[in-house]
């Protein structure tokens, strides 16, 4: 792949930033990690050798009448029944490192919940005496997912309507800002509670509902770049020599349009992962019971007497924001024109 002087001056740049850099990466492998959170979390065995057969739980479902069992319901791996049975006939499980799912409850906790951090579980239990490791792995990952998923389509949206509106001006511009700003002043959170409570919270549904208050992050620099370069002589050019408007929009105006636009897209992800967590703290947010760092929160705001559950929620959303935080500034410096442009010059 061919690499520009000036791409490869800015790549430069942000491996210089040592801060960011190593930031990106620490981020990238926690993220990493989570995306194998069956594989490290699980109440069930990844793998299974029961009567001469190979079973793979973590994939499939098994009932228990399957095993040789008595009940047609799927199997409970964890139960000392089922585990006796696999033993007997000579079988063996290979389980996860942490035997416990985001929604396992553990019966056998041997006191209240929430059980405070030990050998069995790590980080405690909440007071459903689920596993906090487990509900935080899987949190995690839904939360950076979520926040990607709302980033990108909230991203291709503004990046959309902004590109319309500088490219064309006039009328189109004048009205479109207009819509901006009624909307713009509409009490977003409070919509978002309003209309979580009267539909069936889902992850998809929350999506939408975000995306549709979370659009006009980007338009305004987007429009600004068109509004700029669209009066460029070889935009001029194209457009005399009648390339159509979508062509000369996204071929020859918004790759100048790009550079500022990447450095806000970790900052517009940062406020995603936040939104969502807000959400979830208020209760407001995905279906209860889901694997939720705002529902780690507020199961540490109401269980004061079990610390674990606060510092863990909090602990984790800061270096995950700070991470992100300083991946964004570096970004911001390696796109920076009078540092690219003054390098350019030394050499």
């Amino acid at each position: 792949m061919n690499v520009t002087p000036l791409t490869r001056r800015r790549l430069e740049n942000f491996r210089a930033n040592k801060r960011g850099y190593y930031s990106l990466w620490i981020f990238l492998t926690m993220f990493t990690i989570s995306l194998f959170a069956e594989f490290i979390a699980n109440d069930k065995p990844i793998v299974m050798w029961h009567q001469g057969s190979l079973y793979f739980p973590i994939f499939l479902t098994y009932t228990e009448h399957e095993l040789g069992g008595e009940f047609k319901t799927e199997a409970k791996y964890e139960d000392p029944y089922v585990a006796k049975m696999v033993a007997d006939t000579g079988g063996w499980m290979l389980w996860p490192p942490i035997r416990y799912g985001y929604d396992t409850v553990d019966w056998y906790i041997g006191g209240a919940a929430p059980a405070p951090p030990s050998a069995q579980h790590w980080l405690g239990t909440d007071d459903g005496a689920r596993d906090v490791v487990a509900r935080l792995l899987y949190g995690f990952r839904l939360s950076v997912s979520f926040g990607l998923a709302l980033t990108v389509i909230a991203s291709i949206i503004g990046i959309t309507v902004g590109a319309v509106q500088g490219y064309y001006g006039g009328l189109v511009d004048l009205f479109g800002q207009r819509v901006i700003e009624i909307w713009a002043g509409l009490p977003m959170l409070f919509l978002l509670i309003i209309l979580s409570s009267i539909v069936e919270p889902s992850a998809l549904w929350l999506l939408l509902l975000l995306v549709l208050f979370s659009w006009m992050a980007l338009v305004g620099v987007v429009r600004a770049e068109f509004l700029r370069t669209r009066n460029y002589d070889h935009v001029r050019a194209a457009r005399s020599l009648g390339v159509s408007d979508a062509t000369i929009m996204f071929k020859h105006v918004l790759p100048n349009a790009m550079v500022a636009t990447l450095t806000y897209l970790p900052f517009i992800l940062n406020g995603s992962i936040t939104t969502l967590t807000a959400l979830d703290f208020l209760g407001f947010g995905l279906p209860p019971g889901s694997p939720s760092l705002g529902e780690l929160l507020a199961q540490g705001k109401s269980n004061i007497q079990s610390p674990w559950l606060g510092l863990t929620g909090f602990a984790t959303l800061a270096i995950m924001l700070t991470l992100l935080i300083f991946v964004g500034e570096a970004v911001r410096d390696a796109f920076d024109p009078r540092r690219t442009l003054g390098e350019a010059l030394n050499a």
